[in-house]
């Protein structure tokens, strides 16, 4: 039994497959790809600097994709030659690990997942609570990063909500340091920042590996916060069947709950025209 099988040995992959090694609470990774010598150089790699890095995770690697049916979380992620599990394709790998037997929570990690993430709830009738996304959820790192250049300061708490590649900083409620952040940046400052936010998508490899690793160990063994990431709506916001990034309580191999974050009426009024368009 594996803890987490990671589709594509790609750069997201490989970044994914490090970052939970790193970690070191997971006990065995597999990694799946086409080309068996390519995930198996990766998973090499890492493994031998598990001495160095103090962490004692397991990594093998193969080219069967049903291996990956008895994993406990299985994350999609891109195939060597930096080829994402999409569309039909895609498609057709969920289907198969569902026949197969696959009842684990799907990861998707690639930035143009969300639409795969969509077809798995609507036509292979997966639900909701088993799909999660995580490529967006690097982005709050960066705008966290954005404001504390501004201010200075190291540790910033907001919420960054919406569907690739639109998202909105829920401004009404960031704080640092205890107080409003808005409070202490003038609006034009906040603008400029979420006008930032679209020229950061996607995320790179590494950013998105730093993201995934702690919502793979969420689903796997629950946790005590909030994990952003996407979530399929139904009735949320007005939507239905659509992938969003929102605040997510995971544990137990689902999402447990989503989050609908504090929003001013003009920061709501831009996520709902993000989501109707």
């Amino acid at each position: 039994m594996f803890d987490a099988a990671i589709l594509g040995a790609g750069p997201i992959g490989a970044a994914v497959a490090h970052r939970l090694a790193e970690r070191g609470r997971l006990h065995r990774i597999l990694m799946v790809d086409r080309a068996p010598d390519v995930a198996a150089g990766i998973a090499l790699d890492i493994q031998q600097s598990g001495p160095v890095s103090g962490f004692e995770t397991r990594l093998s690697a193969t080219s069967e994709i049903l291996a990956a049916a008895s994993a406990d979380v299985v994350v999609l992620a891109d195939q060597s030659g930096d080829v994402a599990w999409d569309h039909d394709e895609g498609l057709a790998v969920v289907a198969r690990l569902l026949r197969a037997g696959a009842m684990g929570p799907l990861v998707f990690a690639g930035p143009t997942q969300h639409r795969l993430m969509e077809a798995c709830y609507r036509d292979l009738e997966v639900s909701r609570d088993r799909l999660v996304g995580t490529a967006p959820s690097a982005l709050i790192g960066a705008v966290r990063s954005l404001v504390g250049l501004e201010l200075d300061v190291s540790s910033v708490e907001l919420v960054l909500v919406g569907r690739p590649p639109a998202f909105v900083v829920g401004w009404t409620a960031a704080t640092v340091g205890g107080t409003l952040v808005s409070e202490r940046l003038a609006a034009h400052h906040l603008l400029a920042i979420s006008h930032a936010v679209p020229r950061l998508w996607p995320p790179g490899p590494r950013a998105i590996g730093s993201a995934t690793a702690p919502v793979v160990e969420a689903l796997r063994f629950g946790s005590h916060r909030l994990h952003a990431a996407l979530t399929i709506l139904d009735g949320e916001l007005g939507a239905r069947g659509v992938a969003v990034m929102l605040p997510l309580e995971l544990g137990h191999g689902r999402v447990q709950a989503r989050i609908i974050p504090s929003l001013s009426d003009q920061e709501r009024t831009v996520l709902l025209n993000g989501l109707a368009r």
